[in-house]
Parts: C-alpha cells; sequence; structure tokens
C-alpha cells in the first residue's frame, strides 16, 4: 500500500528558528514533535535563496543550472517535462496544492490535479501597468476571493501598510484569527481530506505564505514575543557599518543599520508568526489522525530560503550567509515502514532538490532521469556508506551582490561575481559568520580548494564566469539561464 505523503513548506523561514535546535526564543512545539518522530537534518541549504528559483528546485528535483532560474524573474513558464506532483499523480496519486505556487501563468497546475491558490503578494498581479501580461491578482488568489465573497470582509493584502518585502517592522494581524492566512492554508487542507478520493493515496502540498513579510501574526502570538529579550543580530567583523547606516530609514531596507526598538518589535512578529505556523501545523497533523490517515503518512517539512532578520545589518533573503540560505527540513514517516531512525539529527549537507526523489522513494515511484537530487531515506535509516555529496554549490544574481557559494557544512566559500570579494567561514567554529578567514595565510589551502570546486561548477555556463580555469570578475549574471528560455 502506497502511503499518503504530507508536504508542508513555509516561505522565508531561518533554519535555526527551531526551539528543538536550541533557538534562545522562538517556540516550536509541533515541529519539535515531527523532528523527534522523524530525522532533522541540521544542513539543509537553498542553492537559490529566493522564492522562484527555490520553487524550481522543490518542483522538478533539479540544480539551478539545470532548471535554468539561478536569480529571481517572473513572467518566465513552467513548463517542465517532470515534476513532483507529476510525476507522483502518473503513479495513482491524488495530488493538491494548497497555498503558495509562485509559478507563470499563476494558474499553472504543475503537475497537480487541483491548486486552491494564495501566493501572497505578487508584483507583476498587481501593478496595474503590467496587467496586460498576467492575470489581474482578484482572479487568481483563493484566498482573497473567498474571504470577500464567503465572510463578505473588505480586506486587501496591503491594507495594513506593511510592504511584502518589510522585514523590519510590524503589526498584528487585524482581522478575526481564521481569517489569517496561515488559519486558511490549513482550514483548506482539512477540507481536502473530506473531499479526497479514498480510493487513491493523496499528495497534500500545503504551502504558507508566512513567516515571509508582512510581518503580522494574530494578536495572541504577538503577545508570546513582544516582552521577550531579544538578542542582538550577529554582526561581522568584514561589515561595512557607514554603509548600513545609510540604509537604516527605509523600512523595507535589504542593508541597514535598524534602531534596536524597531528591530526587537520585527523579530518578535516574526518568531510569533513562526509560532502562529507551529500551531496550525499541529491543528493540521490532528486532523490527519481524526480521518484515520495520519498512520499511513508520510511528512516532510522544509522552507524555501531563510531570513536574514537583521544579521550583519542584512534583511530579506538572496545572499549567501546562514539566515538566508539554510532551511529547517523534517522528514517523518508515520506509516513505520520506511525504518527512519526516529529521533535523529543529519549533518550531511543537503539541498531542496533532494526532497523530490526522497518523496518518489518513499511512494515506490520511479525517478526521472532529470532528477539531480537524492533521496534522504538512507540517510533517514542511517544506513552504512551511504554515498553522499562532499558539498553544495548555491548561486543568487543580485546586482552588485550577485555570488556563488560553496559549503560542506562545515565551512563556507562565498564569490561576489562582480567585485571578486571572496569570504571563507569556519562554520563549525564561527556559525555566525562573523570571522572572514580569506585572508587569514593559514587558510590558504581551504581557500584554494573552494575556489577549485567553484571553477569546476561554473566552467561552460554561458555568463563566462571561468577562462582558464580561473573566476573571472565583473561578468553580467544572468537571472534565467538561456536554455530555460528556449524551451519556452
Amino acid at each position: 500500500m502506497k502511503p499518503n505523503i504530507l508536504f508542508i513548506t513555509v516561505d522565508q523561514m531561518r533554519g535555526d528558528c527551531l526551539s528543538a535546535l536550541g533557538h534562545p526564543v522562538v517556540q516550536t512545539p509541533n515541529l519539535d514533535k515531527l523532528a523527534a518522530d522523524g530525522v532533522l537534518f541540521r544542513n539543509a541549504y537553498s542553492a537559490t535563496p529566493t522564492c522562484i528559483p527555490a520553487r524550481a528546485a522543490l518542483l522538478t528535483g533539479m540544480s539551478q543550472r539545470s532548471h535554468g532560474r539561478v536569480g529571481y524573474e517572473e513572467h518566465i513558464p513552467w513548463t517542465y517535462e517532470h515534476t513532483l506532483p507529476g510525476e507522483l499523480a502518473k503513479s495513482g496519486y491524488h495530488t493538491q496544492c494548497i497555498g503558495k505556487m509562485h509559478v507563470y501563468p499563476t494558474r499553472s497546475l504543475c503537475g497537480y490535479h487541483n491548486v486552491v491558490l494564495h501566493d501572497g503578494y505578487m508584483h507583476y498581479n498587481r501593478y496595474n501597468d503590467r496587467t496586460a501580461h498576467a492575470e489581474h491578482f482578484s482572479e487568481c488568489d483563493d484566498y482573497l476571493n473567498g474571504i470577500r465573497n464567503t465572510e463578505n470582509v473588505t480586506y486587501d493584502l496591503m491594507d495594513n501598510g506593511l510592504d511584502c518585502n518589510a522585514s523590519t517592522v510590524a503589526l498584528p494581524w487585524h482581522l478575526p484569527e481564521r481569517l489569517h492566512p496561515t488559519n486558511w492554508a490549513v482550514t483548506q487542507s482539512i477540507d481536502f481530506l473530506r473531499r479526497r478520493d479514498p480510493g487513491k493515496p493523496f499528495f497534500l502540498c500545503t504551502s504558507f505564505v508566512r513567516p515571509h513579510p508582512p510581518f503580522d501574526p494574530p494578536q495572541a502570538y504577538f503577545d508570546m514575543y513582544l516582552h521577550e529579550d531579544m538578542p542582538d543580530s550577529p554582526v561581522g567583523s568584514w561589515v561595512n557599518e557607514q554603509r548600513a547606516q545609510e540604509g537604516s530609514n527605509d523600512p523595507t531596507t535589504a542593508f541597514g543599520r535598524i534602531p534596536k526598538k524597531r528591530m526587537d518589535r520585527a523579530k518578535a512578529a516574526y518568531y510569533a508568526l513562526i509560532t502562529h505556523l507551529d500551531f496550525q501545523i499541529g491543528r493540521l497533523l490532528n486532523a490527519l489522525n481524526e480521518y484515520g490517515v495520519l498512520r499511513n503518512t508520510v511528512v516532510v517539512f522544509t522552507s524555501d530560503h531563510g531570513e536574514m532578520l537583521g544579521d550583519h545589518h542584512f534583511f530579506r533573503k538572496s545572499l549567501a550567509y546562514e539566515g538566508s540560505v539554510k532551511v529547517p527540513l523534517i522528514v517523518a514517516d508515520y506509516t513505520g515502514r520506511l525504518g527512519l531512525n526516529r529521533g535523529a539529527q543529519d549533518e550531511r549537507v543537503v539541498e531542496l532538490r533532494d526532497i523530490m526523489p526522497t518523496l518518489l522513494d518513499a511512494a515506490g515511484t520511479d525517478v526521472p532521469d532529470t532528477v539531480e537530487g537524492q533521496s534522504l531515506l538512507p540517510l533517514c535509516r542511517a544506513e552504512a556508506d551511504v554515498p553522499w555529496r562532499e558539498y553544495v554549490h548555491g548561486e543568487h544574481a543580485y546586482g552588485e551582490w550577485s555570488h556563488h557559494y560553496v559549503t560542506d557544512g562545515r565551512e563556507k566559500y562565498i564569490w561576489y561575481s562582480q567585485t571578486g570579494e571572496e569570504q571563507l567561514f569556519d562554520l563549525t567554529a564561527d556559525p555566525a559568520e562573523l570571522l572572514n578567514k580569506a585572508d587569514d595565510p593559514a587558510w590558504l589551502p581551504s581557500l584554494q580548494g573552494f575556489r577549485e570546486r567553484l571553477v569546476q561548477e561554473l566552467a561552460g555556463r554561458e555568463e563566462g564566469y571561468v577562462e582558464e580555469d580561473k573566476l573571472v570578475v565583473g561578468r553580467k549574471p544572468r537571472t534565467v539561464l538561456r536554455h530555460l528560455v528556449k524551451l519556452q
């Protein structure tokens, strides 16, 4: 009997924001229980840490070089031959996504039988000067349509004045909690349990928009953290403090020194959103139990990328630092048939592209040749001598901050392609990335080794990042590789 699969994704949740990992503030009791029932991966990374390219890795199981999205660009159709829900549908699963997809066109199914959609604030659907090329948001968003028509509530995503990328300001949710997008996603997911085809196993992806900004937790959750003593954000000795001061007055800044009072309030709201998610995930797992399907269900939880949240005076995502690229990842098997080493924590470097082959493996479904990730199940079983990658290569086109990174979970190398700046961090001794070892002679062998790995990864790339086995500075980065555009 094939297991049911519940795939829970959240947006912009840092990998360290689990109380099971010893976070000093945030509380996640239900996710801690999920980790105790399964396997927690401590070094899970998003290779391209923004929504669109990260979700391409989740959907296709491919590296960014193959799925073609190496930065953030909208309006590029999603026409991949093999997708996670598509392969499961072929294998007899009833497939459903609730919540965020962030694909184009907006209502593309991408292999799902059905999608009940809430993407949050989507720029190309919101800007009036661009709607000639896209559906208008009010026609695309099932959440907004639902609360406006069913609940008779006049509500728009910008009513509270919080920008969709504002990681430095916060307000409590102003409507009844049951109308919050987080509650809505779980309510719709529970309704799917009622409506599903009982003759098939199901693949349900519950995809939350939060804790992505706006930072708008329900008041009860906000109150849990408002008076907490918030630790200061780590700031590396390599940070340009003068430039950080220049960006301090913009609430949507990606880099700036923010007054502590405002920063602590933003952190309180961010942690509150995570605890709110945690409680609603507990509600969803309880519903699976009430419907009698939990004991035949595999559950995977992750995020598409993290949130800098003031680390080194940075905010949002896109960068290669731990707050942005490291994500939570838990694999739990309530069927008892997969033989997982329950309660284990694994240190090997894994990536979002590993989730598709993991879930196909759990379902007993063939993995397409296009998939470049690896099933995590052998690691979850603690099998001996499992061949595994030595490192993860990540990147993101991001203007002057365009970069590539390589990490083995113990050390990390970052190369800024537009300036040639190099950074090398000892993540074992310095997990906050406070000290740049790139100029330390004692670390030269490690630096050279990471350079060589990056040269191997970038050799032959269309941007021309490598010539004569050396990295070339100043090549114009692309957000989408040409081979993807040619497929459209």
